[in-house]
């Protein structure tokens, strides 16, 4: 295994970390309007997350920045082709992390309202625009010679990829309620096991269609030399045996199968591209690859060395915060605690 091999690997790691981890949170905060009753609950759903919402973003800074270093060409196509939803992201986060902060410093009924909206909407923005992002990214983008986005912003709002931005809208959404049925006691839990419930149907239909839409409009087939490869279809088929455990209130299996789904589907996206990066529809040999949109040798080189000192120390330290963290949060002890 080449550098260039290893670096698009680790970028591959880096986005399945963040969509695991910051998929549930994201949910959460989508559920936060509507799970939430009144203030107390509401404060009990922003508690789950309180204390790993921006570890979990680290994920995402980690991702971008191994990107910039490694594959600087890929890096500034896609941001500058990608650069309208990748920048409604960026402020999405941006208004949701002031909203966490924000909430908690009046008593006011609509002041705290107004920001457990900026949440919602701050969450629901990413869970949809990076399955519309990353749906594009296998489906391919008009790339030219000279590796530049020659499309427009419409381009990106193709029917493939909004159902791609449906998808991850609804599985971000349904980790997040196993989330909470994991984190939470009482009513709060009851509810978000019943929207669990709820959204385990439409989300495993979705999926299935999903899958069966790659198979027609992209090159999965002809990339994987399998129909169907068993990657491709893990997802789904977590998703439809996450049922089960829904079903039968075990929400800690449930939730490793829907964190087992996302793993699957974002290395079905990796394995279509590699060895590309961004996939050109107006002429495959203008696609950007992990050679033609490579730094050279020597960074490559000092970037693993980096990687492998301090990677371990991150996990090792989030792991740490995760297992801190690990016990049920309730209604009453927020009251005892407000």
């Amino acid at each position: 295994m080449d550098l260039n091999t290893l670096w698009f690997i680790l970028i591959a790691v880096l986005y399945i970390g963040y969509f695991v981890l910051e998929g549930f949170d994201l949910g959460v905060g989508i559920l936060l309007p509507f799970l939430g009753k009144n203030d107390t609950q509401r404060r009990v759903l922003i508690n789950t997350i309180g204390p790993h919402w921006d570890g979990n973003e680290v994920w995402l800074l980690t991702a971008g920045g191994a990107t910039f270093a490694a594959f600087p060409q890929w890096y500034a196509t896609l941001f500058s082709g990608f650069y309208l939803p990748l920048f409604l992201i960026l402020l999405a986060l941006i208004v949701r992390g002031v909203a966490f902060e924000f909430r908690s410093k009046h008593d006011d009924p609509r002041w705290r309202s107004l920001w457990d909206w900026c949440i919602f909407a701050g969450s629901l923005i990413p869970a949809l625009l990076w399955g519309v992002a990353f749906t594009n990214l296998v489906k391919g983008v008009p790339i030219d010679q000279n590796m530049t986005y020659v499309g427009g912003f419409w381009n990106l709002l193709n029917p493939y990829a909004l159902l791609g931005g449906l998808i991850s809208l609804l599985g971000f959404t349904l980790h997040g309620a196993i989330f909470l049925s994991l984190k939470t006691t009482g009513e709060v839990c009851e509810s978000a096991q019943q929207t669990a419930r709820r959204l385990w149907v439409p989300t495993t239909a979705a999926l299935v269609v999903f899958v069966i839409t790659t198979y027609l409009a992209t090159d999965i087939i002809a990339r994987l030399g399998i129909n169907p490869g068993p990657v491709p279809i893990g997802a789904p088929l977590a998703v439809l045996a996450a049922g089960y455990f829904i079903n039968n209130r075990r929400s800690g299996w449930a939730f490793f199968l829907t964190a087992l789904a996302i793993l699957f589907a974002t290395m079905t996206v990796f394995m279509m591209m590699f060895p590309r990066v961004m996939i050109s529809d107006l002429n495959p040999e203008w696609s950007l690859t992990i050679y033609n949109a490579a730094s050279g040798q020597y960074t490559l080189r000092v970037m693993s060395i980096v990687a492998l000192i301090f990677v371990p120390i991150v996990l090792l330290y989030q792991g740490w915060s995760y297992w801190v963290f690990r016990k049920r949060i309730g209604q009453k002890q927020e009251e005892l605690h407000y």
